[in-house]
């Protein structure tokens, strides 16, 4: 339908910039409009755009913000992107999308980290102090403090005919003619250009003054990038600096001290004259990771997953200087916290943080607990329209399952999500806790229990009967059912086993195991149940005393769908581990809109749906109704059938039951119960679960979730709560790269060494003791 207009404002050149709330406002660069509607498709859509800004169409990104969204840029890439887009807009009649254009990285520019004989070394500068410091012939490097933007210098007393340089008490006069600007050397030169023309009049001379010792470090790093030169402190405080070239015998030096009775520092003596060839003699430049941090922070807004090998190629490719791996990677670290903000501070605002969640989503819950220190415990948060849609719309079953966290203080995330009507994740709670622990699981459910309080039937959870979980469960929520993890108790039966077993072995116990657990009823149970007997007394007797009530489809009494696994949530935490590198505030506020997009999207794709139930289960509806044909229907009493197939079942279509199971078990119409509801004429969608019918999913996805407004603003009321600091925890991350496992089932049944030889198990050939 073509009537579905908006004009598309695009806009290209211009630079994104973060407000304190985490908004993104767009300035700068050009913009034109383009009519588009849900008919155009997105090649022709983008092709237009390159054509219009006159750019290459390959190396372009389309992307725009939700509505009331400006935190969360969405990316453009197919025709359903772009319908979504014009969808979204509703009665607006303009939407604005932003272009964006990738870097081409040089292939010639090797993507392996340097050396640690680079000739860059990690850094040569010291970081400004608040004490007095004296540093002889050290090199130290800047860590702990941010960079700040250079200032422009302030009234520059320098005579235009001569420079006045004075290096300790001798004074030279030099021709204005005489640059002490050094020819740029090396096969890079004219690849860094850029840098020298920017930074290599950054430092003028005598009488140059700066608004603070901090900014003249920067300027003279940076002239020091430019003319490709190292240096090293002979003094370096609060209100004096003195340089020297690092070079042995080069005369270079300069002399910067505070003015008297102001902050200002005034370059006093200077000697601009090298005699050390600049960067062939010298090891390395100012590069440090706070100077990368600074350069790359503005890319780093845009392409947030930008790479430290690429971070080493572009400033390669663009200053001429080569830095190791480490330097890039601590560099892009610097500059993420100063983009995103201090992890301590994060936990200081949490109290506000939940205020303002509440508040601009009433019905939510978000609250926090602290240990006697006052560093931070565990951070609960469901908003209302994940409440509501499970309520309303989503079968009473919850999963449970839990993440680490790889953020500088570490911790976990536990969550409780839901199936929707299309079998798709709905996310219904988490908590941010400092560790996993049983009195944590129970904290977590019973702020669960104060968020669902208004459920009416009992809830079904699939999880762990580990963490005190099976204890947890049937405390807080009386009546209710535990159905065990399935991928749990296989890990868990594999570790108890402790015959020496081959991977064959393990994994036909395995197989049997799974098999027991799918079984709809007490014979086929036990038929997998003899089967794994007949390869391990052990195993048959530790699955017969593992609570088969608790997993086994044959004997458990609550509804799980056909669902086994607590991992059905692994696109949340997927989510979560994107973000969860973020201070604490900053990743819930990322997972509320991961949320609020995924509502949008499925609010809007359902719109499309003709059908009574949702697509996955009409689909399984009509594989069900294939086998009904070879099926004979005979009438037994009331509404009691017998059907006749490959086997002999029974229908009772007042209790929706069925003698396979199938029926109670997935919640849709078994091909027994079709044959005898075509028999009597009625249609087999009125006997599907309400919740898989359209109606409830769009219950599900009716209510939205808004965005948390300026939540980093210090509070200014009498409330209790707020008065709160809270501190981070103990637990820090340790040193060297996170690990990068992936969520999800683990490889339960590892390959056991197997002898050659005498084929016994444990060892191999070259250890076994048999002699041959």
């Amino acid at each position: 339908m073509a009537g579905n207009k908006i004009i598309a404002i695009c806009q290209l050149g211009g630079k994104f910039e973060t407000g304190k709330d985490g908004s993104l406002t767009y300035s700068g660069g050009d913009a034109h409009a383009i009519d588009i509607d849900d008919q155009m498709k997105f090649k022709d859509f983008k092709m237009e755009v390159a054509e219009m800004f006159n750019c290459n169409v390959t190396m372009m990104s389309l992307k725009y913000f939700l509505p009331g969204n400006k935190k969360t840029l969405i990316t453009v890439s197919n025709d359903k992107d772009l319908k979504r887009m014009i969808k979204f807009r509703g009665d607006s009649v303009t939407t604005d999308v932003y272009a964006i254009m990738e870097e081409i990285v040089d292939p010639d520019v090797s993507n392996m980290p340097a050396s640690r004989s680079s000739r860059t070394t990690l850094s040569e500068a010291v970081p400004p102090v608040d004490m007095s410091l004296n540093v002889v012939d050290d090199v130290v490097d800047d860590i702990n403090h941010p960079i700040m933007p250079p200032v422009a210098p302030l009234d520059v007393a320098v005579d235009t005919n001569h420079v006045d340089v004075h290096i300790d008490d001798t004074q030279i006069n030099l021709p204005a003619e005489i640059s002490p600007i050094l020819t740029l050397v090396g096969t890079d030169g004219e690849k860094h250009t850029k840098a020298a023309q920017q930074w290599q009049n950054t430092i003028t001379g005598v009488g140059q003054r700066f608004s603070s010792v901090h900014e003249f470090r920067e300027l003279l790093r940076k002239y020091a990038i430019a003319h490709q030169f190292a240096f090293r402190y002979k003094k370096n405080d609060s209100h004096r600096v003195t340089v020297k070239c690092k070079a042995d015998g080069c005369p270079w030096r300069i002399h910067a001290s505070r003015l008297s009775t102001t902050q200002l520092i005034c370059i006093k003596k200077m000697n601009p004259t090298h005699t050390c060839e600049g960067a062939v003699v010298t090891t390395g430049h100012q590069a440090t990771r706070s100077w990368v941090a600074s350069i790359i922070k503005e890319k780093l807004k845009v392409f947030p997953n930008y790479k430290p090998k690429d971070i080493v190629n572009d400033i390669k490719q663009e200053y001429g200087i080569q830095i190791n791996y480490f330097q890039a990677w601590r560099g892009k670290e610097i500059a993420k916290e100063q983009l995103q903000g201090s992890y301590k501070e994060a936990y200081n605002q949490l109290p506000f943080f939940c205020e303002k969640i509440m508040e601009a989503n009433p019905g939510s819950l978000a609250t926090f607990t602290t240990k006697e220190d006052l560093s931070f415990h565990r951070l609960f948060v469901s908003f209302h329209a994940s409440l509501y849609g499970f309520l309303q719309g989503c079968r009473p079953l919850l999963f449970l399952d839990s993440i680490p966290l790889k953020s500088k203080y570490q911790g976990m995330l536990l969550a409780a999500t839901a199936a929707d009507g299309d079998n798709g994740v709905f996310p219904v709670a988490f908590a941010v806790l400092d560790a996993e622990t049983d009195d944590n699981w129970h904290w977590f459910l019973l702020q669960l229990k104060s968020a669902l309080s208004t459920a009416s039937c009992p809830v079904t959870f699939v999880a762990d009967k580990q963490k005190g979980l099976r204890e947890s469960i049937a405390e807080i929520f009386q009546g209710s059912y535990h159905g065990y993890c399935l991928r749990y108790l296989t890990e868990q039966l594999i570790r108890d086993l402790k015959g020496q077993f081959s991977h064959e072995v393990k994994r036909l116990i395995v197989e049997d195991f799974y098999a027991a657990a799918y079984a709809p009823r007490p014979e086929g149970f036990q038929r997998s149940l003899e089967n794994i007997k007949g390869i391990s007394l052990e195993a048959y007797n530790w699955i017969a005393h593992s609570d088969p009530q608790n997993w086994a489809n044959a004997f458990f009494q609550g509804a799980r769908y056909n669902h086994m696994t607590s991992n059905f949530g692994e696109p949340f935490y997927s989510w979560a581990s994107d973000a969860n590198e973020l201070p604490i505030t900053q990743m819930v506020d990322v997972i509320r809109g991961k949320i609020m997009e995924l509502i949008y999207t499925r609010r809007a794709d359902s719109d499309q749906w003709l059908s009574r139930i949702t697509p996955s289960m009409d689909e399984k509806l009509e594989k069900e109704n294939l086998n009904v044909r070879s099926l004979q229907v005979l009438l037994l009493a009331g509404n009691t059938f017998e059907v006749g197939g490959e086997s002999i079942e029974v229908v009772d279509l007042d209790h929706w039951d069925c003698s396979c199971k199938g029926w109670q078990l997935t919640g849709i119409p078994c091909c027994h119960a079709i044959a005898v509801i075509g028999c009597i004429g009625r249609n087999p969608y009125d006997y599907c679960s309400r919740y898989f019918t359209i109606e409830s999913y769009r219950l599900t996805y009716s209510e939205s979730i808004h965005p948390i407004p300026d939540f980093d603003r210090p509070v200014q009321n009498d409330s209790s709560q707020v008065a709160v600091t809270v501190t981070p925890p103990p637990t820090r991350r340790p040193p060297g790269r996170p690990s990068t496992k992936k969520i999800g089932s683990q490889d339960v049944m590892k390959r056991q060494l197997q002898c050659s030889r005498c084929k016994g198990l444990g060892h191999n050939k070259s250890t076994c003791k048999e002699t041959s």
